[in-house]
């Protein structure tokens, strides 16, 4: 999956921050949550337009853009 099916980066949406596609949701704000030890669930219930499989995605998409290895 691309990560244009999960996260839309467009000036007329918050000045271009990329959000979850769908909504007005900074992706960074999942992970500001996540680094504050809230949990999933406790973003979730703070953002209901984002769904546990957009921010499931989201969070595979970068787990693997970080380990996989870029070629010399």
């Amino acid at each position: 999956m691309k990560s244009n099916d999960l996260i839309t980066v467009d000036l007329d949406i918050l000045g271009g921050t990329p959000v979850f596609k769908g909504t007005r949701v900074p992706v960074k704000t999942l992970f500001e949550y996540l680094e504050n030890n809230y949990t999933l669930d406790e973003f979730l219930e703070c953002f209901p337009s984002v769904t546990r499989e957009l921010a499931r995605r989201v969070l595979e998409s970068s787990e693997s853009a970080l380990l996989t290895p870029v070629a010399a």
